[in-house]
């Protein structure tokens, strides 16, 4: 490799350290990237798992950048010592000019430590939700969900969120240490209605359509609670009444599971419609406005006979 980069140096009338070293570094590329798709055939041959396949391409990237970077730093750089110097030198530019990009591999580092998410959770950050369905070392990509779409369904669109809003920003995890979400249905019925037999019809419902979680549910309360402060003390449906301007309103509180939410809404929605309409005394209550006013005519013309009479 030596006399080749002198003999390459000469003919274009460039040093031939620095073609060596090009001529190395290039080597080394090469080899990585033979040796990276040579793994991954491998691993891909005896998976076929979409998460199995991801890990592997991940861990298998991240060992070989490693190894480039070191090998690479090794050949361009003259010694660990002469590396620590060079360092120290650009450390403070680099560290203003790169601030975004330190933050972001500060927020990689602190996802794969902590762990607030995993790639296939659904999560919400910044104002954005979706499914995490890619980390990289800068970024990580979201399937975005509701936005202009209903019921927490997928928009279609990709979205790339900085590590580093981890640091800055609040996160929610739909699943993290607890398989299931409350969801809640509102139901305004009129107060001319029997709003305890809605209330009956609508607690049979929730208990028929809503998943029950059993035991699993309070398993995994109550492993969420050796880490977290949380606990439920009932898990099952619940229907809460109260008063609106326009009816009694009856909320369905139940647990289901994040990606399911709109499914089961729109079965106990079509259920209760069906209940209701066979129940004549039970009516959904809207905005309404009413008017009351007194027979006039009918008055004055009373007071007109009297006076006559007297006479």
């Amino acid at each position: 490799m030596d006399q080749l980069g002198t003999q390459l140096g000469a003919a274009l009338g460039l040093e031939a350290t620095i073609v060596t070293r090009l001529l190395w570094t290039v080597a080394v590329v090469l080899v990585l990237w033979v040796v990276r798709m040579a793994v991954l055939r491998i691993a891909w041959r005896h998976t076929d798992e979409p998460r199995s396949r991801y890990a592997w391409r991940k861990a298998v990237t991240y060992i070989t950048a490693f190894i480039g970077v070191v090998a690479v730093g090794r050949i361009w750089v003259s010694g660990f010592r002469s590396a620590a110097t060079f360092a120290g030198l650009l450390s403070a530019g680099i560290a203003i000019a790169l601030k975004d990009v330190f933050v972001n591999l500060a927020g990689w580092f602190f996802i794969l430590w902590r762990r607030p998410f995993v790639v296939g959770d659904r999560v919400e950050i910044g104002g954005h939700r979706g499914d995490v369905i890619d980390l990289r070392v800068f970024q990580f990509t979201l399937m975005e969900v509701g936005n202009w779409v209903g019921a927490d369904q997928s928009t279609g669109r990709m979205l790339h969120v900085p590590n580093g809003l981890i640091l800055t920003s609040p996160l929610a995890n739909y699943g993290q240490g607890f398989d299931y979400i409350w969801n809640e249905i509102p139901v305004l019925v009129t107060f001319e209605s029997n709003w305890k037999k809605a209330k009956a019809i609508l607690q049979r419902i929730a208990e028929e359509r809503s998943e029950d979680p059993g035991e699993k549910a309070e398993s995994e309360v109550r492993e969420a609670s050796k880490t977290y402060m949380i606990f439920y003390s009932t898990l099952t449906p619940i229907v809460y009444t109260s008063v609106e301007e326009s009816g009694v309103l009856l909320t369905v509180r139940y647990l289901c599971p994040p990606r399911r939410r709109r499914g089961t809404e729109h079965m106990i929605w079509e259920d209760i419609l069906e209940a209701f309409e066979a129940e004549p005394d039970i009516a959904l209550a809207y905005p309404t406005t009413r008017f009351y006013a007194q027979d006039r005519a009918r008055s004055g013309a009373g007071e007109q006979s009297g006076g006559g009479t007297g006479e």
